[in-house]
């Protein structure tokens, strides 16, 4: 009997609703007029919508997401102010909710209608909000929530901009060598994304900071004590040279002594993947066909040296090795044909 009275599911609208209203009792269920008994039940009813919303979008033991829905719910979520709601309200739910919200959030981030990302308008009009998920990194407790959710919604080229135009871009180099390991690792995650996934407005951002940012990337991570942090920043400003909108930038990167003095002692340290990534920056340097004076008379002077390192340089990935073979051979070839220069000549 109980399946003909089995109640009717609520629509998107209905549930987005609820949620609201939820949000809203949470956000102020610190008021001393609200009795515990009242506020507990409205945090648990608080906690079984949002998985509902969860189960909309990701599906459950008994059905899978259907698109149609999922859009319809995005653009319900995003018709009024229920995401500063959400990530607002996020200290005040336990633990298993937090995952779930943190979850839809990503989740509607990427939902799209007609090949429109449903969230772009809302995400524009509201750039504030960034500032919050951001700040989530000071917080152990909330910092891979606001991570993951920051994340997704840097696939809009508005946030990434803002960002990248921000004070914030400076706070990611502390963020990244925070003590606590999963939180930096995932701050230098949301820094990575920042910085290779929009690729006109990451080569207009460093065309414009390139002074300061690269020298807080050498200062502040490439020579940090902390091995990971080094090697994470290794292969990511090896992205970032080698990609071909970033080209002016790399130019002018490779050209500067200060630059190439911090990669010839990288090259000397005692790890092998420190090594081979520094190599992969280091080889720009010997491949510019227009180095300064200074450049070509630093690499002649530490000739010996820089080619005894180079050789002993060997990659163990199978599948690299004959293009990272060949790569040292033209390094080698380039630094060996080089002739000092005089300043007067």
């Amino acid at each position: 009997m109980k399946a003909f009275f089995k109640p009717k599911s609520k629509t998107p609208a209905e549930l987005v609703r609820q949620a609201r209203d939820l949000l809203l009792f949470a956000d102020r269920a610190a008021a001393p007029h609200i009795k515990d008994a009242k506020r507990d039940q409205k945090m648990k009813d608080l906690n079984k919508v949002i998985g509902e919303l969860k189960n909309i979008l990701y599906g459950d033991s008994d059905s899978k997401p259907v698109v149609e829905t999922c859009a319809q719910l995005a653009i319900e979520f995003f018709r009024e102010d229920n995401f500063r709601l959400l990530i607002t309200c996020l200290p005040k739910l336990n633990f298993e909710t937090r995952k779930q919200a943190t979850q839809i959030v990503t989740n509607l981030q990427g939902q799209k209608l007609q090949s429109r990302l449903i969230a772009c308008e809302y995400m524009e009009r509201n750039l504030a909000l960034v500032d919050i998920l951001i700040a989530g990194y000071e917080n152990n407790d909330l910092a891979l929530h606001y991570g993951a959710m920051l994340r997704e919604c840097i696939r809009h080229q508005s946030v990434a901009k803002y960002i990248l135009d921000s004070q914030h871009m400076k706070k990611f180099f502390e963020y990244i060598q925070l003590p606590n390991f999963d939180v930096a690792s995932d701050a230098a995650g949301t820094f990575k994304e920042l910085l290779t996934r929009h690729k006109s407005t990451v080569a207009d951002f460093l065309s414009k900071n390139d002074d300061w940012f690269f020298a807080d990337y050498n200062s502040k991570l490439l020579v940090s004590t902390n091995y990971i942090t080094r090697r994470q920043a290794l292969k990511l400003l090896s992205d970032i040279l080698l990609e071909r909108s970033n080209s002016a930038v790399m130019i002018r990167y490779v050209s500067s002594m200060d630059n190439l003095r911090i990669h010839m002692n990288l090259l000397r340290e005692s790890s092998k993947s420190i090594q081979i990534e520094t190599f992969h920056v280091f080889k720009l340097f010997a491949a510019n066909q227009n180095k300064p004076t200074d450049i070509i008379n630093i690499l002649v002077a530490n000739r010996t040296k820089l080619l005894r390192l180079i050789a002993d340089i060997n990659n163990d990935k199978a599948a690299d090795d004959e293009k990272f073979n060949y790569d040292k051979s033209q390094v080698i070839r380039e630094i060996s044909a080089l002739n000092s220069i005089n300043d007067d000549g």
